[in-house]
């Protein structure tokens, strides 16, 4: 009987980036540089097109499409305010001395709440 090989995954990743005017873009891909080198080339999204060039400012990678899927739609329901925290959370990281363990980070960081106006569930 022959052995069944398993296939692996790429990993997937949500990505923020920073357009020319200053605005915030949320996506996923498989290889984040390759989608950035699309986008500054008028290849991805119809939003950043008019607002290149843009540049990668924060990525994580997740296991499964659907989990970076899922992510990116809860990042698009963030505030800018939460976006820019995290982006610069991110940039502590790499930069700086990482908070104590257990320490709760800003308020900003919280998941936004509902849309006003939204309807609740009955």
């Amino acid at each position: 009987m022959a052995a069944k090989t398993v296939a692996r995954r790429a990993p997937c990743f949500v990505y923020i980036l920073r357009c020319a005017d200053g605005t915030l873009y949320t996506g996923w891909t498989v290889d984040v540089a390759a989608r950035e080198r699309a986008h500054n080339a008028g290849k991805g999204a119809r939003y950043t097109k008019g607002r290149r060039p843009v540049r990668v400012v924060y990525s994580e990678a997740h296991g499964a499409r659907s989990a970076a899927q899922q992510r990116e739609a809860r990042l698009k329901r963030w505030t800018r305010r939460q976006k820019e925290a995290l982006i610069a959370r991110e940039a502590v990281r790499w930069s700086g001395p990482v908070p104590a363990p257990g320490v709760a980070g800003p308020a900003c960081l919280r998941p936004a709440g509902p849309r006003r106006g939204a309807r609740r569930a009955p």
